[in-house]
């Protein structure tokens, strides 16, 4: 099914851009939960962690096999057993007796995702006429922020309001009507879409790639807390060995004629390998940040879930209102939209941490314009970042295409936490600082962190083609 010209189905993308947002908002709602969970089920800090950990590893590690399923089979079908399985997951966590049974949940979760997500932007492509895409991109964007930077705030109230003595698990609860909601229109409003080009699922770059992403992955979540042992760097080399292996076997799966899970020929494209390496470094560091200055708050400061998810308020209006500004600027001044939104995005971080170094406590108040600062740029560069990377790709690729650019979202966010987590919890000693000061001065070292992270953002904009649209 193609799109009609100039018709944008908005029915359609409504649907599944509330199931993006359901699946981006579980990546940031349990992190405010965390404390909950800990303290209700008797959990470590390490199976807390793991509550985190499983969702998002189970999540990149299939997005991309996930994709070309859909396209043998069709992308309706597998969004429907996404959601399906999401919220029967979501279930299953909200009931959980134990931090082993939510880990397992979470795990099932994240496949549920991976069905899910990359729909969306296939779907984007494949029913958007290219010269409308700039404002349901926007829309897209908008979305994804939203739940990035609003997932904290809303797991606060949540947990907060404490409905039926729920607790935690509200956090859960409230996927089951959304995702049955979305069951139900989605068999009615999404269409039936596959690519004709996909014949039959390439088995050896499955298991190549699968490998290659677990053993990236696995490390970047989990050798912080472990302290960086042999095992995480082991897994690096794997992943590093893996990922070659995998580009030789799609290299000779093309040449002979075959059906390649990931065409090499896509990367070949400047505007989609220099946008997945500007995904890569935008979720790197708004997945990072967001996380450390929910500790800082809850940990540092002393704050409550809701306490800690209201200081997010400012900044996820700044970003909604300068998503929308992006989507109408952009086909008309192209580049350089993300040109300014990069340099105000860089110059939020590093006003951040200049501003706590020069003496001042740490305290809500102090950091929230800074927050605004940095959601106005992450509005004008976010929300076109996604479009400059599937804006050139042919529809019969949109599918493999959606999934490498989830997989780079999530593969960013793991290396941003475990980066600048590095960074944050090497620099907090409350044991000799006393807590308000430590948390102040290691939230200091995360800005200076993710501002290097957002300079590298900057110059691969500056490197795009200058109408990314």
């Amino acid at each position: 099914m193609a799109a009609k010209a100039g018709a944008i189905p908005w029915m359609t993308m409504s649907v599944v851009l509330a199931a993006l947002f359901m699946a981006v908002l579980d990546s940031f709602i349990v992190v405010v939960a965390g404390p909950s969970i800990e303290a209700d089920l008797r959990a470590s800090a390490g199976d807390v962690q793991w509550v985190l950990a499983g969702y998002q590893l189970s999540y990149a590690v299939l997005i991309i096999t996930a994709t070309r399923l859909a396209d043998l089979y069709g992308r309706k079908r597998m969004f429907l057993l996404g959601v399906a399985l999401f919220t029967l997951a979501s279930v299953a966590c909200a009931l959980s007796p134990n931090a082993g049974a939510l880990i397992a949940s979470r795990v099932i979760q994240g496949l549920g995702a991976a069905l899910m997500v990359p729909q969306v932007f296939a779907y984007v492509t494949v029913l958007v006429p290219a010269a409308r895409r700039h404002s349901v991109y926007g829309v897209l964007g908008v979305v994804m922020g939203m739940a990035t930077i609003g997932g904290q705030l809303i797991g606060g109230l949540l947990i907060g309001a404490d409905l039926f003595g729920s607790g935690w698990r509200m956090v859960f609860w409230v996927n089951v009507p959304l995702g049955i909601a979305l069951f139900l229109l989605a068999v009615r409003h999404v269409p039936t879409t596959g690519s004709a080009a996909a014949r039959r699922l390439d088995i050896p770059g499955v298991l190549a790639l699968s490998a290659a992403l677990f053993l990236l992955v696995l490390p970047l979540i989990q050798g912080q807390e472990a302290g960086w042992p042999w095992w995480a760097w082991a897994c690096f080399a794997g992943s590093a060995a893996a990922f070659v292996l995998f580009a030789v076997v799609e290299r000779g799966v093309e040449r002979r004629g075959g059906d390649p899970l990931v065409p090499p020929a896509l990367f070949g494209q400047r505007s989609f390998s220099l946008g997945i390496v500007l995904v890569l470094a935008l979720y790197a560091l708004i997945y990072s940040y967001y996380l450390v200055l929910s500790i800082t708050m809850q940990q540092g400061l002393g704050m409550s879930a809701l306490g800690a998810g209201l200081v997010y308020a400012p900044a996820a209006t700044a970003f909604f209102v300068f998503s929308m500004v992006a989507s109408r600027t952009i086909p008309k001044y192209g580049r350089r939209v993300l040109e300014v939104g990069a340099v105000i995005l860089a110059g939020g971080y590093l006003s951040t941490g200049l501003l706590l170094v020069s003496g001042p406590r740490i305290t809500p108040l102090l950091v929230i314009p800074t927050l605004v600062l940095q959601s106005v740029g992450g509005g004008l560069v976010i929300t076109p970042a996604l479009n400059t990377v599937l804006s050139r790709v042919r529809p019969e690729s949109a599918g493999v295409a959606s999934g490498v650019l989830s997989t780079a979202q999530q593969c960013g966010g793991a290396l941003g936490v475990a980066v600048i987590g590095a960074l944050f919890f090497g620099s907090f000693h409350p044991a000799t600082a006393g807590r308000v000061a430590a948390a102040g001065h290691a939230f200091a070292v995360a800005s200076f962190g993710v501002f290097a992270i957002a300079v590298v953002a900057g110059i691969v904009v500056f490197l795009l083609p200058k109408n990314p649209s």
